[in-house]
């Protein structure tokens, strides 16, 4: 994707540096969407999204997110595990909190095709292995 490219995308939903972030990992770029971002992306295309817990115990959760509008309905899921490296994927005991973050950045850009482009979420994007 040129710069080009994803600054059209941005502005399409008038997101900020804020809003954003790219990080090179390797030989590639990371592009990701911080919650301020993706609330954006939420609220100008009308996107209504509910929560499932599916499990939620001392130092692992997962969250199913349901993301629709207008009869479109997209489902995903977020976890998170207590834990660094290969243990876990976050370093804070709010494991619920973080995997709900999780669904609702990936339902958001799912819903509206960027999760195919390579655009993520912050949450996981920091945790993108090589």
């Amino acid at each position: 994707m040129t710069r080009e490219e994803l600054a059209k995308l941005y502005k399409a939903y008038d997101l900020t540096l804020e809003d954003t972030h790219t990080m090179q990992r390797g030989q590639r770029n990371i592009y990701m969407v911080t919650r301020s971002g993706i609330e954006k992306i939420q609220a100008a295309e009308n996107i209504t999204v509910t929560f499932e817990v599916v499990s939620s115990v001392h130092d692992f959760a997962a969250v199913k997110a349901i993301a629709e509008r207008d009869g479109k309905r997209i489902e995903t899921y977020g976890s998170a595990k207590k834990g660094a490296g290969k243990e876990g994927n976050t370093a804070t005991w709010y494991v619920l909190e973080v995997a709900e973050k999780r669904a609702l950045a990936r339902a958001i850009l799912k819903f509206i095709g960027w999760y195919a482009l390579g655009i993520k979420g912050e949450e996981e994007a920091w945790n993108e292995q090589d």
